[in-house]
């Protein structure tokens, strides 16, 4: 029996079979940026700073999205952004943690206008949406993970669903044990179905 080589030369290029059955488009995207296109996704951002005095403190950024009941519409997180800022060069004083929750109220909300990801869309966002600079009461905490100083995202491309007369609370909490200034930023993007 002939041995033949692994190896494929110049006179006998490697076959293939197209597993992709689609003409057109021959590329995967993800299907936040077909909402994107049709107009149907959407951001919120909030944000809070402080100067914190000689014993420290903590920061709290607290980012709601409540799907009214009746809404007729699904939100699906494309994804969770949060950062902390902090003006001191004693980071080993620093600690933050990120908690999604399931439900949950928010103490003296703000509201928060949804902004349209596609610039040339008049669609607008079922969902109401509103922050707070203190932590979320109530809810069931589903995900809650620590964070360092600087910028975290989570994807999440659909895989947290939010239906009807349901919310979802994204709270950012960080704190310092000496003096200085801290910010925390939370941003939600989703699409609604």
């Amino acid at each position: 029996m002939t041995n033949y080589s692994v190896f494929d030369s110049s006179v006998q290029p490697v076959y293939t079979h197209a597993t992709n059955t689609y003409q057109s488009p021959a590329a995967v995207a993800p299907p936040d940026a077909g909402a994107a296109s049709s107009g149907n996704e959407y951001n919120a951002t909030a944000t809070t700073s402080s100067t914190l005095g000689a014993l420290g403190g903590s920061v709290i950024i607290s980012l709601q999205i409540a799907n009214p009941n009746g809404s007729g519409k699904t939100l699906y997180v494309s994804s969770v952004a949060v950062g902390t800022g902090v003006t001191l060069n004693l980071l080993s004083s620093f600690s933050a943690s990120l908690s999604f929750l399931k439900g949950g109220t928010l103490t003296s909300p703000s509201t928060v206008t949804p902004v349209n990801g596609n610039f040339a869309s008049a669609n607008t966002s079922a969902m109401t949406v509103r922050s707070s600079s203190a932590a979320p009461s109530g809810g069931t905490d589903f995900m809650s993970l620590p964070v360092n100083a600087g910028q975290f995202i989570s994807v999440q491309t659909g895989q947290i669903v939010v239906p009807p007369n349901q919310t979802l609370i994204v709270s950012l909490s960080a704190s310092l044990s000496v003096a200085g200034t801290l910010s925390t930023t939370a941003n939600i993007t989703w699409w609604e179905g």
